[in-house]
């Protein structure tokens, strides 16, 4: 059965998930988890969205997202595109980092934002990795209580709904935190409602929500989107694309870019030629070529139709 396409409404707030290829660890070092940091702050000026909170685990990571007119779509895959690119310049490696999309669930703020920051910051104590989430360095916790400064974290919303005076804001919010300590996973932010696991709230809120939604034009994917993603599968720099020669390499990936461009109409083929300096003929040859050899070869198959996928 085909995914859901994501549901796109401007101001809304996500639950999103972002797992590690096979259960992989994403971050390694402090350095690497900095780096993360840098490109959420680099997110939040580029696309004017927010972060209420976030935590980085071994081999995932939560954030709650409220988005502007910019899609959470497009957000994370920059978001998971650079910080894979660093991750593999790092390890000296290639290939996926993450484990195909990312889960994200889309909440009703006005009955679960305050539950939502509290789940997000308490994975830790869940994990069993501390006793208490100010413990652990890298979440948003310790920045709502004030213990250190994380500029791009939007704590305002959140301690607004305890108090207008920091401090006793402050104590509220912790208070209600260590109140849920003993919970444990909560599936419905994982998997959001009974009837649309997109959505987590009542019937009246997913309905005001999928309403919207179906109003709205679908979203093209774009050029950009293609080669970033082809690029980091082949694990080459978009300039490759463009060299001359003809290593194999570089003229599959140059085939799978264009029968994904015909697949997908993100782009023409005059587009593309303009990227690669190969004419529209070659082009479309290349892309006839890389779907003939996947008749027969499984491996090419299989990476033309998760790169189909992804973009999906």
């Amino acid at each position: 059965m085909a995914r859901k396409p994501r549901v796109h409404y401007p101001t809304a707030l996500y639950h999103v998930i972002m797992r590690g290829n096979a259960s992989q660890d994403i971050f390694f070092d402090n350095e690497d988890r900095i780096r993360f940091y840098l490109l959420l702050q680099e997110g939040t000026e580029k696309y004017g969205h927010r972060i209420h909170a976030f935590c980085l685990m071994t081999n995932h990571v939560h954030l709650a997202i409220q988005v502007g007119d910019i899609s959470l779509s497009r957000i994370m895959q920059n978001l998971a595109f650079r910080y894979t690119k660093w991750i593999n310049w790092r390890q000296n490696r290639s290939g996926h980092l993450f484990q195909g999309r990312y889960k994200a669930v889309m909440v009703d703020a006005d009955s679960y934002l305050l539950e939502l920051v509290r789940y997000i910051h308490l994975n830790p104590v869940r994990a069993n990795m501390v006793q208490t989430p100010e413990e652990y360095p890298w979440s948003g916790h310790r920045a709502y209580l004030g213990i250190e400064i994380i500029p791009w974290l939007t704590t305002d919303w959140v301690l607004s709904l305890f108090s207008q005076i920091s401090t006793q804001a402050r104590i509220g919010y912790r208070d209600f935190v260590d109140q849920g300590k003993d919970d444990g996973y909560q599936q419905e932010y994982h998997s959001g409602s009974i009837h649309e696991s997109r959505i987590l709230g009542d019937d009246t809120f997913i309905d005001k929500v999928l309403t919207h939604a179906e109003s709205q034009p679908l979203k093209r994917i774009s050029l950009e989107d293609i080669l970033q993603r082809v690029c980091l599968k082949y694990g080459i720099e978009e300039k490759d694309l463009k060299a001359p020669g003809k290593y194999r390499k570089h003229s599959e990936a140059r085939g799978v870019a264009a029968w994904l461009l015909l697949e997908t109409c993100a782009a023409t083929l005059s587009e593309l030629s303009r990227v690669t300096g190969r004419d529209i003929s070659t082009l479309s040859n290349a892309a006839k070529v890389v779907k003939f050899r996947a008749i027969g070869d499984h491996v090419l198959a299989g990476s033309m139709a998760e790169l189909k996928q992804s973009l999906q």
